[in-house]
């Protein structure tokens, strides 16, 4: 079987409201899973990801990591 390779992760923290931002936009964020201001969640790096993060970055801070 084939061993798993260390893979890079995102640790994605909502830093603004989605008050009056666009419906779009607060989809992006609930589908990244945060729903309040402070809240982190960890995703791994992929392009689906980095897409929505695209979306919304006046939004959010992204810190790069390692997962093991």
């Amino acid at each position: 079987m084939a061993t798993k390779k260390a893979s890079k992760a995102l640790k994605v923290t909502q830093v603004k409201s989605n008050i009056g931002i666009k419906p779009k936009q607060r989809g992006t964020l609930r589908a990244l899973g945060l729903r309040r201001i402070g809240k982190t969640v960890e995703h791994d790096d992929t392009p689906v990801i980095r897409g929505m993060l695209a979306k919304v970055p006046h939004l959010v801070v992204v810190q790069e990591g390692d997962t093991a």
